[in-house]
């Protein structure tokens, strides 16, 4: 009986969403089970996904929040290499 947990930013797909719709959810608990079925034979009755949707602020990348991480990665993206 597997268990699978798929942990997403709760920040939506597509900007001014909020959250994964629910026929975003709906998609990933199939492709999961039935890969779960293409590659280790199993059923899809037996496969179990569970979506957490956590805070954006509650998720770190290289030792800061998120939130900031993209800030600052946006911040040296957008500066002018050496001449």
């Amino acid at each position: 009986m597997p268990i699978v947990t798929i942990q997403v930013t709760q920040e939506g797909s597509s900007p001014g969403r909020a959250s994964v719709t629910a026929e975003e959810k709906a998609q990933l608990i199939a492709g999961v089970s039935q890969l779960l079925l293409d590659v280790l034979n199993k059923p899809l009755d037996s496969t179990f996904v569970v979506i957490e949707e956590v805070e954006l602020d509650n998720w770190g990348w290289g030792g800061l929040p998120v939130p900031e991480y993209r800030k600052r990665r946006a911040a040296s993206q957008t500066r002018p290499t050496g001449a």
